[in-house]
């Protein structure tokens, strides 16, 4: 597996050895051996996925305090552009993201540390999304942030005026209202 740093700390673009044959193809898409090796220590206790069709936002979400999570995130089916918002106050990154399109087809993965927004928007028909979380979720640790905050700046690559997000993720705070939480 192929680690690559993006320009915000802690997250990474990592892309799988894709093995091919006349069968199909196989690759691991997790290896904690691997991660080790990169001086990644995540111990993955949750796994989860969706189904979303074209035009759909989900996010930017993240879980507070002793329920905050870092996530493995990738796409089975479909394209997705995935998109982390660092929410760090005192990372000199704080307010930037990371976007980038994962998909079924170049079966790249979006390794987030804690302290970060997470949302996603379907860019294909359909898309079966996939992640792993390092902590378990917590209802009353929920957080999220506005995913149409103009100071985020986020090209979602979709029509946001018609985009099927829900009512709650277009009522969260934006990035300047955000109580600190990291």
């Amino acid at each position: 597996m192929i680690f690559t740093k993006t320009d915000i700390e802690g997250i990474y673009i990592l892309t799988p050895h894709i093995f091919t044959d006349t069968r199909g193809y196989f690759f691991e898409s997790y290896n904690q051996q691997e991660f080790i090796n990169h001086g990644l220590n995540y111990n993955f206790v949750q796994d989860n996925q969706s189904f979303s069709r074209y035009g759909t936002i989900r996010g930017l979400h993240f879980q507070t305090g002793t329920h905050a999570q870092a996530k493995l995130v990738r796409v089975i089916s479909g394209t997705v552009l995935d998109v982390a918002v660092d929410i760090r106050r005192n990372s000199p990154t704080y307010g930037r993201h990371v976007a980038v399109e994962l998909s079924g087809e170049n079966q790249q993965q979006l390794l987030i540390p804690r302290g970060f927004a997470h949302g996603f928007s379907v860019l294909s028909e359909t898309a079966i999304f996939a992640y792993k979380c390092d902590n378990f979720y917590c209802k009353e640790a929920e957080g999220g942030l506005c995913v149409n905050d103009p100071d985020l700046k986020i090209d979602w690559q979709i029509d946001t005026s018609k985009a099927n997000i829900l009512e709650r993720d277009l009522n969260h705070p934006l990035l300047k209202d955000l109580s600190p939480c990291f």
